[in-house]
């Protein structure tokens, strides 16, 4: 599921290095001085003879597979992103916001996608990013070797893991409201973008685990407040995100707010979710 489909060399790069029911009581932002501004991949069960006494009722011979081999199911897993994981990184945001690009083009949006997130290495001051993804496949890597390459760690091996979902989450502000006449960065507000999920894996909660991480991420972080823009013609986003308790913020009359830079017709709702109760499950 996509939230903010940013432009290529615009959109955040990866790395880093009580719920209200008030909407109008969000007011981070009214500063008369700021003038302008997912189904996981089913287990392939063998169709091998039963494993106990097949006149014993009610066992469930799936069960019995995956008590017997664990790391062969897939499950979802929610993490932080590591160096072996760019590529496939690259390849669902591009997918996800560009599906109707071919090769050769196609190819060149993940190399420029790969290159945005290794530039996002660099960060202004006290800002922090990370990108998670969801993972589904084994568990295990076997034969792995560690290694670590600047702020990315990450393994080598073989496994069946494979990414199926990602989100960013950064307190860089560069799509929140500057403060004051000095139009000095906002702090202690996290932002979400670049929500995406593989075609082949929606609407089967991965987008929600996504953001219950990235909110958390938030809290250690110490922030307030959460914030993210999402499509007005995407439902099924806007559903999941008020189901987590974001509220949409009205933009005053002639502010002019940063806006993920996407195509001209595409119109945002801003929302925000005060970090001061716990989440929705």
């Amino acid at each position: 599921m996509g939230s903010v489909p940013l432009g290529l060399s615009t959109s955040p790069p990866l790395f880093n290095n009580p719920n209200n029911n008030n909407n109008n009581s969000l007011t981070l932002f009214n500063n008369s001085n700021n003038k302008s501004s997912s189904s996981p991949i089913p287990s392939r069960l063998s169709s091998s003879p039963p494993l106990t006494n097949p006149s014993k009722s009610g066992v469930c011979k799936a069960s019995q597979v995956a008590e017997l081999f664990p790391s062969t199911c897939p499950e979802i897993v929610v993490r932080e992103a590591r160096l072996e994981d760019l590529w496939e990184v690259a390849e669902t945001h591009c997918s996800s916001f560009f599906p109707d690009y071919s090769f050769p083009l196609d190819f060149v949006l993940r190399i420029d996608r790969l290159v945005s997130m290794l530039a996002g290495l660099s960060l202004p001051s006290g800002c922090r990013r990370t990108c998670l993804v969801a993972s589904a496949g084994n568990k295990y890597i076997f034969g792995s070797e560690e290694f670590k390459f600047g702020e990315f760690e990450g393994k080598i091996g073989f496994g069946g893991e494979h990414i199926v979902g990602i989100l960013t989450v950064d307190t860089v502000a560069d799509f929140l409201p500057r403060r004051g006449r000095l139009m000095q960065r906002r702090t202690g507000i996290a932002y979400i973008s670049n929500v995406a999920v593989r075609e082949g894996n929606r609407r089967k909660g991965i987008a929600k685990k996504l953001v219950v991480k990235a909110e958390a991420e938030a809290r250690r972080w110490t922030c307030r407040a959460i914030a993210l823009h999402c499509d007005i013609n995407n439902p099924a986003a806007m559903q999941l995100y008020k189901g987590q308790g974001f509220k949409c913020i009205k933009v005053p009359e002639r502010a002019k707010w940063p806006q993920p830079k996407s195509s001209p017709n595409t119109q945002f709702n801003f929302m925000m979710k005060l970090l001061t109760s716990p989440s929705p499950q």
